[in-house]
């Protein structure tokens, strides 16, 4: 069977369509588009050429997909060993960007409004708002729901964003959160 892809979907013939569940509203960008089975992808996300969204992996929605970003599905791959068992789930929050040529590595949990640089390395799971880069990635900073890294703003331990102004606030348990917008809701269009 093909996947059964919404007419909102705006994908260029050269990418192909392959057993998946619904597709929504979902743009793929030039070049080649791999989506294999057992993937979900939710609504308003960008996928750039070349990247690969093997079982097992989950974009929730406005997730941006940066051109030839790797998921794999298995710690440990063999081609004379079959390990379609032992494939991870990795879960990509709402929001998140995974940026070109990164690779993140099957059992993460990619947080909400996380931005994953170029070429990074991901091997865990990342906090919602984590500026992650390097091999292996590491927190570097926080980011804002707009894409800006944020700006310590004083004493008061908040962070604002330059773009929007909005305020960003650590928990006790070192989690960030905005405060000037609801976690669950999209961006005002």
């Amino acid at each position: 069977t093909v996947a059964e892809i919404d007419e909102h979907v705006r994908h260029r013939p050269i990418s192909r369509a392959l057993p998946v569940p619904r597709i929504r509203d979902v743009e793929v960008r030039r070049g080649i588009v791999h989506v294999a089975n057992d993937v979900q992808i939710g609504n308003n996300v960008k996928i750039q050429n070349n990247v690969s969204i093997f079982t097992g992996v989950e974009l929730e929605d406005d997730v941006f997909c940066g051109p030839s970003c790797v998921f794999t599905n298995v710690t440990n791959p063999r081609s004379q060993i079959g390990r379609h068992h032992l494939y991870e789930r990795t879960l990509v929050r709402r929001g998140a960007t995974i940026g070109a040529n990164a690779t993140i590595v099957c059992g993460a949990t990619i947080g909400r409004y996380a931005f994953i640089g170029a070429g990074a390395v991901v091997r865990g799971d990342v906090a919602d708002y984590a500026l992650m880069l390097g091999v292996p990635a590491v927190r570097k900073g926080w980011m804002s729901r707009h894409g800006h890294r944020l700006i310590a703003a004083g004493a008061a331990g908040l962070w604002r964003c330059p773009e929007s102004g909005w305020r960003y606030q650590e928990d006790r348990t070192g989690a960030l959160r905005c405060l000037d917008w609801p976690e669950e809701q999209s961006l005002p269009s």
